[in-house]
């Protein structure tokens, strides 16, 4: 990357520096979208978009000038992590990264929707799957393995369920379960505020 760039990219352009969410953007790494000629070829090759109305450059650009909104934009769990959008910009900036990471403070924030937040908090932590195959439901699932000559369930936890425990124990040594609680309680006086505002 050229000097010029490198500059270019050190220049701070968030409209809100002052703010905690502005500064997350910063500490993740945001600031690579500097780079970003509004081109739109990230939105015009998004799956998601042709389907919904997400719109990636949309969301970059909020999430470039600090609008603290894009994080309880429903738009940014549109996308389905396919790479495309990546693979075809033509300043090779992280695209699908950027919206992990946008997802990941919205997370922190307590903007996460009932449906993430119970497969995170529920299933997630006491099955070690975010889509557990296990279950009555997924008989189906296991029936097609075995005429694969597969075995019913994959080699996961689902095998080995003594291994349960042990991911249990690895997630709350990384502050999964604090992060869980402090996403509860943020989650919580969102919603508050939602009803009250209604």
């Amino acid at each position: 990357m050229s000097e010029n760039v490198e500059k270019y990219l050190k220049k701070k352009v968030y409209k809100s520096t002052n703010s905690k969410i502005a500064q997350k953007f910063v500490d993740a790494g945001l600031e690579k979208l500097r780079a970003c000629i509004n081109c739109g070829t990230c939105t015009g090759s998004c799956p998601s978009g042709r389907r919904t109305a997400y719109r990636t450059r949309s969301i970059l650009r909020r999430a470039l000038t600090g609008d603290e909104s894009v994080l309880a934009d429903i738009g940014i769990w549109f996308c389905s992590t396919c790479y495309t959008c990546y693979e075809r910009c033509p300043r090779d900036i992280p695209v699908t990264d950027m919206i992990i990471k946008l997802r990941n403070i919205a997370v922190e924030e307590g903007y996460i929707l009932d449906t993430h937040f119970g497969l995170a908090n529920e299933a997630f932590y006491k099955t070690g799957h975010g889509v557990p195959a296990n279950g009555e439901a997924n008989q189906k699932w296991r029936d097609l393995r075995e005429s694969y000559g597969l075995p019913p369930l994959p080699p996961t936890v689902h095998s080995y369920p003594e291994a349960i425990k042990e991911c249990q124990e690895l997630l709350k040594s990384v502050g999964f379960t604090e992060l869980m609680e402090n996403v509860k309680k943020k989650k919580q006086e969102r919603d508050k505020e939602k009803k009250e505002d209604e």
